[in-house]
């Protein structure tokens, strides 16, 4: 889960980072003759509108000069949102206590979707709390993790 994505990473990072963002994560979406980069970039002090607009002409730059993704592809930038993608290990082990669901590339136990509270990350597996058990998801087994916000109180 963690490289699946590295060339693109080491393309996009350092233009990101250089603009004051965290790169948060990137998805490669194939939609039917077009695919769909979404680039999530964060920040302390939050992202705005304008900040993705910035980022996005930035890249676009990048990609355009040395064109990772074949045929044709709509990129968009984006904050992660309150139901933020969780992408690597660092990212689980930050959002410990958080509700997250995820989603298994090949089923376990009959099921390829789980949701619980994330207990935390140890070596390279992630601990997930359901229904009164602890599951371990190793990071490379997870096809899609996201965070389950949480509304009230």
């Amino acid at each position: 889960m963690a490289n699946k994505h590295a060339a693109l990473n080491a393309l996009i990072e350092p233009v990101v980072t250089a603009m004051g963002f965290e790169l948060w994560g990137i998805e490669l979406l194939p939609q039917g003759k077009q695919s769909r980069l979404v680039v999530y970039i964060d920040s302390p002090v939050g992202i705005t509108v304008d900040h993705c607009a910035d980022v996005s002409r930035q890249i676009s730059g990048v990609l355009d000069v040395e064109d990772p993704i074949p045929g044709k592809y709509q990129l968009e930038v984006s904050s992660p949102g309150m139901d933020r993608p969780l992408f690597d290990l660092e990212q689980f082990a930050r959002f410990k206590g958080y509700q997250v669901s995820l989603r298994l590339r090949a089923p376990f136990e009959g099921r390829r979707k789980f949701k619980g509270l994330l207990a935390g990350v140890e070596n390279d597996e992630v601990l997930l709390q359901l229904d009164g058990e602890e599951y371990c998801f190793p990071i490379d087994g997870i096809e899609q993790a996201r965070i389950v916000p949480q509304f009230g109180a």
